[in-house]
């Protein structure tokens, strides 16, 4: 019992261990029993399991609220809304990545599945090696802000540009180093095919394979401005990693409603790019303005959900009246 009370990165080690089974319980009763067998997955079915994970993110919330205290709390709820919006991002270049390598829908949930666990990895790694950083030289808080605010005004000027997918160096160096087979093999990311030199069995990746370590490293990407932005709200280990991953384990839930509508959040990336601009503008606000006191948890939290509220409402609004994206329909 001692060992559970004991404290890792200034939380109790149950705290821990309470999350890591909740991630675990989710992720084994999403994979072993909601999709068990490869299907496709519809809009209304992609809508219901999202707000299910979204619920148990706000529960989990109330929990973090009444074991760590009111400040805790909204430092989670803040970084979960904008690690929600900022996945929302990722949605479109995840929709051209199997459109790229043409991943028929019934097998784009099994990718995205695999695709969260390894982010739940990545992101505890990169999560692990900020907070060393940050408690060994905390000045590095404003190395992130100002990195938040230039990113975000980059976004506010920057115009639209698609990923080129056919261009990705890992992509080349894959298929140049490994064998890959032309076509997809069901849900499969390797299989055993003859060489066409000697007629022996060699294992060969998939395509869907390639479309996994591409939407990987897509992440990974998004990861460096997200992993900032929720440091710049808290530097409490617990709390950044859980909002993070809680954020993102409903991402492939989502993923089927909003692929099919992406082209309505067009406007939806102002709002991100003035959320990070906030939340870097609000450790120099704390520091030189406030005489070091923090900045107040309630007004972070309302100011980011009203920006990201605002642009998903104005998103909506403003293409009220467009047509289908070209290419969602095959999603």
């Amino acid at each position: 019992m001692e060992f559970l009370m004991m404290d890792w990165l200034g939380t109790p080690v149950w705290f821990w261990l309470s999350f890591l089974g909740l991630v675990v319980a989710l992720t084994a009763f999403d994979l072993g029993i909601l999709h068990k067998e490869d299907k496709e997955m519809g809009i209304a079915e992609s809508l219901k399991l999202s707000a299910f994970y979204i619920s148990i993110a706000m529960l989990f919330g109330l929990w973090v609220w009444f074991q760590k205290g009111a400040e805790m709390g909204m430092q989670y709820y803040t970084g979960f809304f904008i690690e929600k919006a900022l996945s929302i991002d990722n949605v479109f270049v995840i929709s051209l990545i199997f459109t790229f390598f043409a991943i028929p829908r019934k097998y784009q949930y099994r990718a995205l599945l695999w695709g969260i666990i390894a982010v739940i990895v990545l992101r505890g790694l990169m999560i692990a090696a900020g907070a060393a950083i940050v408690e060994e030289y905390g000045w590095t808080l404003y190395i992130f802000a100002a990195f938040l605010i230039g990113t975000g005004i980059k976004m506010l000027f920057s115009g639209d540009s698609e990923m080129d997918v056919a261009k990705n160096p890992v992509v080349k160096y894959i298929s140049t180093h490994m064998r890959v087979t032309k076509e997809l093999h069901d849900e499969k990311f390797f299989v055993k095919v003859a060489d066409e030199k000697t007629g022996k069995m060699v294992r060969a990746a998939t395509p869907l394979f390639l479309a996994l370590v591409v939407i990987n490293l897509a992440d990974l990407v998004f990861a460096v401005d997200s992993v900032p932005a929720i440091f710049a709200i808290t530097t409490d280990t617990f709390i950044v990693y859980t909002s993070n991953i809680m954020a993102i384990l409903g991402l492939r839930a989502l993923y089927f409603a909003l692929a099919a509508m992406v082209h309505r959040f067009h406007y939806l990336k102002y709002a991100l790019a003035l959320v990070l601009v906030f939340i870097g503008s609000k450790i120099f606000v704390s520091d030189f303005l406030l005489d070091g006191d923090k900045f107040p948890p309630i007004l972070s939290l309302g100011v980011t959900f009203a920006l990201i509220l605002g642009g998903i409402g104005f998103s909506l609004w403003k293409t009220r009246n467009d047509v289908e994206a070209p290419g969602a329909a095959q999603f």
